[in-house]
């Protein structure tokens, strides 16, 4: 299961771009919820948001959906909404 994980993850991140924005966001928002534990909100608050925002714009770099949105897509046919 982690293989196949990990093949769908490097399916839709084969861009070089939104490789390098993923590079950059991930420990961003890795580092926010590290920060968010010694309640300095602002600054996690930013770096996570800026993170995500730097993932986001990689998935439109590559023409594709991210992970999260894929599974809010799909959590909301389920409820019929």
């Amino acid at each position: 299961m982690v293989l196949r994980m990990w093949r769908n993850w490097l399916g839709r991140h084969g861009n070089a771009t939104n490789l390098a924005l993923h590079a950059a966001g991930v420990p961003m928002t890795v580092a926010a919820a590290a920060l968010a534990l010694t309640r300095d909100w602002l600054p996690a608050a930013g770096l996570f948001i800026g993170g995500y925002a730097l993932q986001m714009l990689g998935h439109v770099v590559e023409g594709n959906r991210s992970g999260e949105e894929r599974l809010l897509r799909r959590l909301l046919r389920r409820s019929g909404t």
